[in-house]
């Protein structure tokens, strides 16, 4: 059985051509098709949360890991309503330390969004989605000191759990970038699992810390959202 896992970042108007990562803006009609497609394929959209016995080889079925990481109010206000509506639900990778902040890692490259503050995380709680950790600050782990890791890493979750007063589960690494060593503290500290930008599917067995993931981008037409959620195509790019 394989999984696709979805990599998403925000859901809103995308920027003009030529703006820089404008491939991270999903327009909200784009992800309202592309999750309509889905439902009508016989796919459950899961959160990581509801993705665990799949990942395990407990539940067997035609199920999609839906992500987003960051944590934009534009999921909130633009996915949720989606999500909702066909009865998926997904997971939000949250920079804890940023709560109610914007973007500022991407400073000097593209406008800030906001984040979504502490009661915006509460509703999406509420919503029945599921939120994961995306380190304090959004870190470049391969820069960090082994201490600096861990804080960012094990921190992060106890400071999400500390101020939503939910458990977290999963991690995603900052821009994909990680080694042996921060997977290792991934386990260490509690997680479940830790998805990367790595393409392709996962499947039962697969390690947990090192899953893969399909980006979905502004450029991604129905079509190749298709082929890419339902085939080998990103398994062979992997």
């Amino acid at each position: 059985m394989n999984i696709p896992i979805l990599m998403y970042h925000q859901i809103d108007v995308p920027p003009p051509s030529g703006t820089p990562l404008r491939g991270l803006v999903v327009s909200p009609g784009s992800f309202g098709r592309q999750m309509l497609l889905l439902k009508l394929l016989g796919y459950r959209g899961l959160s990581m949360r509801d993705l665990e016995p799949y990942l395990t080889g407990e539940k067997q079925g035609k199920v999609v890991g839906i992500t987003f990481d960051d944590g934009y109010q534009n999921n909130l206000h633009n996915a949720l309503p989606i999500l909702e509506k066909f009865g998926f639900t997904a997971t939000c990778y949250a920079v804890s330390s940023m709560i109610g902040g914007s973007n500022s890692w991407d400073k000097g490259l593209v406008a800030e969004k906001p984040l979504m503050t502490e009661s915006d995380w509460r509703a999406w709680l509420a919503g029945g989605m599921d939120i994961g950790s995306h380190t304090r600050t959004h870190a470049d782990l391969n820069q960090a000191s082994a201490d600096q890791a861990r804080e960012e890493i094990a921190g992060s979750k106890r400071e999400l759990e500390s101020t939503l007063g939910c458990e977290v589960r999963h991690f995603c690494y900052p821009y994909g970038r990680f080694g042996v060593e921060h997977s290792q503290i991934a386990r260490e500290a509690g997680y479940i699992s830790a998805t990367t930008t790595h393409r392709g599917r996962v499947h039962a067995g697969h390690n947990p810390y090192l899953l893969n993931r399909i980006m979905v981008a502004c450029s991604t037409n129905l079509g190749l959202f298709a082929i890419k959620a339902t085939t080998a195509y990103e398994d062979r790019r992997s």
